[in-house]
Parts: C-alpha cells; structure tokens; sequence
C-alpha cells in the first residue's frame, strides 16, 4: 500500500500526521510541496485547501484526521 503526504514547512497537523502515521504503524513517503510547486498546485486544483494532504490507494484527505489514520492502519492489518 502506498501512502504519500504531502506536507509544508513548520505545519503542526503535518508533523502530527506524521507521528500519528509512524505509532499505527503505517508506511508513508513524503513530499515536501516547497520544494515541489506543480504539485501544490494539482493538489490545490483538486480542491485541497490545508496541508497535510494524504493520498492512499483508497482515499484522500486533508489535515490532521486521526479517524481515518486508525482506519487506514486497521485496513492495512487486515489486508
């Protein structure tokens, strides 16, 4: 399963997707939207609105969401 997050600098729901993601359990790659401005923009074409923004192979979303963390590692255990 991939997970990526997409982050920006000093953004505490980032950090705290992040932490979250690593005490499921759950693999992640990030990408880092300052050093990457084209995909900022996709993603702000797309309708996000607040970082982070996590993309899996099943769903999407945007800041700091513990509920659908849990659910994500739940599916992950359970795959």
């Amino acid at each position: 399963m991939t997970v990526t997050v997409f982050t920006k600098y000093r953004c505490p729901q980032c950090e705290a997707t992040k932490r979250q993601l690593k005490k499921e359990g759950v693999e992640f790659e990030t990408v880092d939207l300052a050093q990457n401005p084209s995909t900022l923009e996709q993603l702000q074409e797309a309708g996000f609105r607040q970082a982070p923004v996590v993309i899996t192979p099943d769903a999407s979303w945007s800041g700091y969401r513990p509920d659908l963390i849990k659910q994500l590692a739940h599916q992950r255990v359970t795959a």
